[in-house]
This record gives C-alpha cells, structure tokens and sequence, in this order.
C-alpha cells in the first residue's frame, strides 16, 4: 500500500497533533494534580510563600498548555516562560536552602527534565506545516494547527 504525498502529509499532521496532545495532557493533568494535592488534600496545613509562587506558575503552565492544544501557537511563548520560572523556582529551592523537601538528594541538573516535554511540544508545532499557497500567502495567517485539514 503507498501513501500518496498528501496522505503522507496528513498523516504526519496527525501524528504531530496527536504528539502535542498527549505530551500537553499529561503535563496539564500532572500540574493540575499537584495544585489539588496541594490545596485540597492538604487543606489544613500552612502554605508557605513559596508554595503559592509555585501554584501561580502552575496555573500560568496548565493555562498555557490548554491553549497550545486548543492549537494556539501563540501560547508556546507563555508555555516557555511558565515552565522556565518553575524550574527556576526550583533552583531557587536547591541553592537557597529553602525549607522544601523536594530538593533532598536530587541532582542540580535533574531539574531541567522538565525542558524535555516542552522542547518536543515545540519541535512538534515548528514542523512545517503545508507548503506555500501558489501566490505566496500565508495558508495559516492565525498560527494555528488544524488536526482535521
């Protein structure tokens, strides 16, 4: 069975979307486990400064993120500097000797795997996308991904 060239481009269209997709989900769902964790199983205990910093930022990335599967590439910028400061936040924890005990027995550098998903979500949007329209418009003027076309 051969896949004709606009097969071969739908086909890689959905892999991408669907790459974006899952990668974007397990982060949404993942920050926003960690934010219920945080204020509704642990309800009584006292929240220090530092935790509602990192809340914030998890909101900023789990509201980032939505928009990036809802398509937006706009939204990879906004995606970038969340995630950055959460990590930097981390880092702020490791070196400041903050009361925080995530940062027992890590690693300074294992903290940059949370670049991983975002570099891929961000390859996967950078792909092209179509060739050129034959008079030299731009086919996408909204930067959006469309999964169905």
């Amino acid at each position: 069975m051969t896949m004709t060239p606009a097969q071969r481009m739908r086909a890689m269209r959905i892999l991408r979307r669907g790459t974006i997709c899952v990668l974007a989900g397990l982060l949404v769902f993942y920050h926003t486990f960690t934010l219920y964790d945080l204020y509704v199983v642990n309800r009584g205990t006292a929240h220090t400064p530092f935790d509602h910093l990192q809340s914030v930022l998890r909101v900023c990335i789990t509201l980032s993120l939505t928009f990036v599967i809802f398509g937006r590439r706009r939204a990879l910028p906004w995606m970038w500097v969340s995630i950055g400061s959460l990590v930097a936040t981390h880092y702020w924890a490791h070196f400041g000797d903050l009361p925080v005990e995530f940062t027992a027995g890590r690693h300074p550098l294992s903290y940059l795997k949370g670049f991983i998903f975002p570099t891929i979500i961000t390859l996967s949007f950078q792909a092209p996308e179509a060739s050129p329209a034959p008079n030299g418009s731009n086919p996408n003027p909204q930067g959006t991904v469309n999964p169905s076309a």
